[in-house]
């Protein structure tokens, strides 16, 4: 009996220091393994022998304790340390670790499997993988480029073919409008030489009268059918406009910007390209006069004043050299404290878009200040440059207190672009604000708009959240998605499967799928 029990301890030994050898062997061979800590073996009794039983307490005696010897060794369990170790930066833009609890969630062949090592790269779907060619999973973003938790996907990183761009929806203003100004009452006025619908000048022309049938007061023909009218060098508010062209007749074989028959055709492609808003001003337009004489009114304000010479309309005719057809006088010069400014703007294929604001002091009252706002664009898929006009209030402390029609829409035909495109235009907002207060001048600055032009992804980030922030050619920075975590309920319980990557059991507990920085992840 003594012997066999010595042979058996021996024997039971012998298996002992087997396992003790293969945890070892485990742990040095994996001592540099991303991922990987160690395990630690905790041993149990094998056989117990009981020499003596425990005697209770009585009043003479204090009682004792049971006598026993073990009888051999075996493993009780093998707990693997999955704690923390030092981050060490490595100079690779995919390497990951996790500090705390929580594990990577590997896809392979549609089976999650779950990791601590965090050593991935890019394959070449642009996907996030580990060494053995597991998709990492995490969360994707939506159309704002929000993430949308909830639903797991593959995380891919498209560097260099991803291109973005996005349209602008919101434009905010800060600045101060000079309360102190005087209030605009008349707008400019240019005035051409008369024109006549007769060589002999007895008769004045009408806005019905054909272009072809107009002469000036020496009684020169001024037009031809095919003919085409050049508006060149144009100063509005100090800004100089671009170059329209007008074809005269019924059809646009020259594709000019307008085309048209009569000397009213003409008036209203003044009227379009020159942004005369009559919705703000009944008297703002094109117009012939009893004299036959072409009246341009501008919007009041001196920020929209017109101004144009001689030189500024000319005439490419079918049949002889370039020609001067009118002459003009500014007979009436606006007032009126105002300002302009140009911002950029961008449709939904990145295309940069000019708008013109103009703003001007509409009235002062016991209230406070009004104020009108002008919105035009050469970018506009029409000829008519006036997008919009409206009123913006402030009251006696200078601070704002309403706009109307605060969003504008603009054409994009036939470009490819959403169209219309609508803006809103903000004049209040936690970074800064317009303004109504005395000063020496008004001043309007675009402090911020949320549309960008096309950019291509070059570069990204890994936030402590998980999040991946991608850097994009045009200087943007968006989400491109977030790295989920799993937490069990016993790691310990995890089925280790090989490449550092392990399995659920039903002693571990479903995975519990966590942002980063939650729930101890």
């Amino acid at each position: 009996m003594g012997l066999t029990t010595a042979l058996y301890t021996a024997l039971s030994g012998l298996e002992t220091n087997s396992h003790l050898l293969g945890v070892a062997g485990n742990n040095i061979a994996n001592v540099n393994t991303h991922g990987f800590k160690s395990s630690r073996m905790t041993f149990e009794t094998q056989i117990s022998r009981n020499l003596s039983p425990a005697s209770a307490p009585t009043d003479d005696f204090g009682g004792s304790n049971p006598t026993q010897i073990g009888l051999g060794v075996r493993p009780g369990a093998i707990n693997r340390n999955f704690n923390s170790g030092s981050l060490q930066p490595t100079g690779v833009d995919t390497d990951m670790a996790i500090d705390g609890s929580g594990f990577f969630i590997v896809d392979i062949d549609g089976v999650q499997r779950y990791s601590r090592a965090g050593t991935f790269t890019l394959n070449s779907n642009f996907n996030l993988i580990n060494p053995d060619g597991g998709r990492v999973q995490g969360y994707g973003v939506d159309e704002e480029l929000n993430v949308i938790e909830g639903v797991l996907q593959d995380v891919r990183i498209p560097l260099g073919v991803l291109s973005m761009a996005q349209s602008t929806e919101t434009v905010q203003f800060a600045g101060n409008l000079n309360a102190g100004g005087d209030v605009a009452t008349v707008g400019s006025i240019v005035t051409s030489n008369p024109l006549y619908s007769d060589a002999t000048q007895t008769t004045q022309a009408t806005a019905m009268d054909d272009l072809d049938q107009l002469f000036n007061r020496a009684g020169v023909a001024l037009f031809s059918v095919g003919d085409v009218i050049t508006v060149t060098g144009v100063a509005k508010g100090g800004e100089t406009l671009a170059d329209k062209t007008f074809e005269i007749g019924s059809l646009n074989p020259t594709n000019s910007d307008g085309f048209g028959t009569t000397l009213g055709h003409f008036l209203n492609f003044m009227d379009d390209i020159l942004g005369l808003d009559s919705d703000a001003d009944s008297d703002a337009g094109a117009t012939v006069n009893a004299a036959g004489k072409i009246v341009i009114r501008g919007n009041t304000g001196t920020a929209n004043s017109i101004s144009l010479d001689t030189g500024n309309v000319v005439v490419n005719q079918a049949t002889t050299p370039t020609m001067l057809p009118f002459g003009w006088a500014d007979t009436q010069v606006a007032n009126g404290e105002s300002v302009r400014t140009s911002f950029a703007a961008f449709d939904s294929l990145g295309s940069q878009l000019r708008v013109d604001l103009s703003i001007v002091l509409e009235n002062k009252d016991n209230t406070g200040t009004a104020w009108r706002y002008y919105i035009q664009s050469e970018d506009d898929s029409g000829l008519d440059r006036a997008l919009q006009t409206g009123t913006i209030t402030y009251d006696t402390d200078g601070q704002f207190t309403s706009i109307s029609d605060s969003t504008f829409t603009i054409n994009r035909d036939n470009s490819g672009a959403v169209t219309p495109q609508s803006i809103e235009i903000s004049f209040v907002n936690p970074e800064g604000t317009l303004s109504a207060l005395e000063s020496t001048s008004s001043v309007v600055n675009t402090l911020s708009q949320d549309g960008f032009p096309i950019g291509s992804l070059e570069s990204f980030s890994v936030g402590k959240d998980g999040t991946i922030v991608g850097g994009f050619s045009n200087s943007m920075l968006h989400n491109l998605g977030r790295i989920a975590l799993a937490n069990f309920a016993n790691p310990q319980g995890l089925a280790e499967i090989g490449a550092n990557l392990y399995s659920r059991t039903p002693n571990s507990g479903d995975a519990q799928i966590v942002n980063p920085g939650t729930s101890g992840a």
